[in-house]
Parts: structure tokens; sequence; C-alpha cells
């Protein structure tokens, strides 16, 4: 049964780190591993956290916004895909497994995507209210100019929470599911875990155009990838 009041707490949290992306403090709290960590934590499973937050901060590592480009929303992905894998691994009552951490990220890691598409809009939405409240301030309406500007802030607050909320619940309801899962596929899923990770760190290291980083963590990939093929062709 879903803990609603671990739910509502990640909930407020996905919100929270949303406007610290964009709009106040900027401590970096958004980025995928803090994020993902803390929404691990108020979910009950902190290790869900950190491990779905090391690949997606590997993955989205180097990835900014410069001028009108926007990058994907690794916040949203981040507090969605930890929300997924921390409340199914708490629900479960076994706790995080790399089959469930792989799995969060395969279903839930187009977040990124769907997040930077929802930023554009509700951007537009911002900028507008933003002009508005230029305008108000221009007249002397100081109190009217920060309501608006307020009012621009909300739906980014409310689109992340909503969304952490959302993945939260579904990993919940997705519990019961886990049990029918052929035993083949969940080790499958395990061994998936570390070749994620060993790839996400080689696109990292060619995002920061570390020396030869990209081939030394594309081998490392590659070898995890045959280490564990080859470990499960071979186990009875």
């Amino acid at each position: 049964m879903a803990a609603w009041a671990h739910v509502c707490l990640a909930s407020a949290f996905g919100g929270l780190v949303a406007l610290e992306r964009r709009a106040f403090l900027q401590a970096m709290l958004a980025r995928p591993l803090v994020a993902s960590t803390l929404t691990g934590i108020f979910l009950g499973d902190a290790p869900s956290g950190v491990f779905v937050g090391l690949v997606l901060e590997l993955f989205h590592l180097g990835s900014v916004s410069l001028g009108a480009s926007i990058p994907d929303n690794e916040t949203l992905a981040a507090t969605g895909t930890a929300g997924f894998a921390a409340s199914m691994a708490h629900g479960s009552g076994g706790g995080g497994t790399p089959a469930i951490w792989s799995l969060s990220i395969l279903l839930f890691i187009g977040l990124g995507p769907l997040g930077r598409r929802l930023d554009d809009a509700l951007g537009r939405y911002s900028a507008r209210l933003a002009r508005r409240a230029l305008s108000s301030a221009d007249k002397g309406e100081l109190r009217r100019a920060m309501q608006q500007n307020l009012w621009g802030m909300w739906p980014h607050f409310l689109v992340s929470a909503g969304a952490t909320a959302l993945c939260a619940g579904l990993g919940y309801a997705a519990v019961p599911l886990l049990d029918r899962v052929p035993l083949g596929v969940l080790r499958g899923l395990a061994w998936a875990y570390p070749v994620m990770a060993s790839v996400a760190a080689a696109i990292a290291a060619r995002r920061v155009h570390a020396r030869k980083g990209a081939l030394y963590s594309g081998g490392a990939a590659a070898l995890v990838a045959v280490v564990a093929a080859a470990y499960h062709w071979v186990k009875p």
C-alpha cells in the first residue's frame, strides 16, 4: 500500500527543486545525484535514490543552458525516476535492487526530453507574465508586479510536483506486478545496471572532453557488457 505521507513529501520536494533549478538559490540541489538521493530518502529508500542518481548524473553531466539552447530537464528525470524506484523498493519490503533501478531508468529517462518541452511552453507563459510585471512596476503597482512574478513560478512547481507524485504512485502500484516478472528477465535487468552506468560514464567523459576519457569509459562499458552476457549465458 502506498505511503501517502512519503509521496506528499517527495512531491513537494520535486516542486521545490524545479524552482531551485530555474528561479532561486541554484545551489545544485536540482542536479540528478542530489535530487534523486533526497527523493529516495523522502520515499523511504535512500539507496535507490543514490544508485539511480549516479547513472542520471553521469548521463546529464555537461548539459547546460546556453543562450537559446535548452537542455533536457535532468531534474524532472531524476525525481520521477527515483520516485518510481524508491517507492517500488519501499513497497516491496525488500529494498532496492539493480533490477528495479534499471527498470526505473528505462521507463522514466524520457522525462528529460519531455521536461524540456514543458520548460519551453512554461517559459513562454512566464515571459508573458514578466512583461506584465514590468508594465505594472512602471506604473508604480509594485504589489501587483510581485504577484505576477510569483504566478510565473507556480506552474513549474505544480508540473514537477505532480510528475514526481505520479511516478511515486506508479511505483507503489507496480509492486504486485514485480512478482510476475520471470527470474531471467529480472537477472537481465540486474546486469543491465552496471552496463548503463558504464555507458553513462562514457557519455560524461565525451561531454566534458576528458583526454581519452571516451575511449577508456567506452572500453569499460564494453567489458562490463561482455562479462555480463557471458555470466548470464553460462549460469544455469
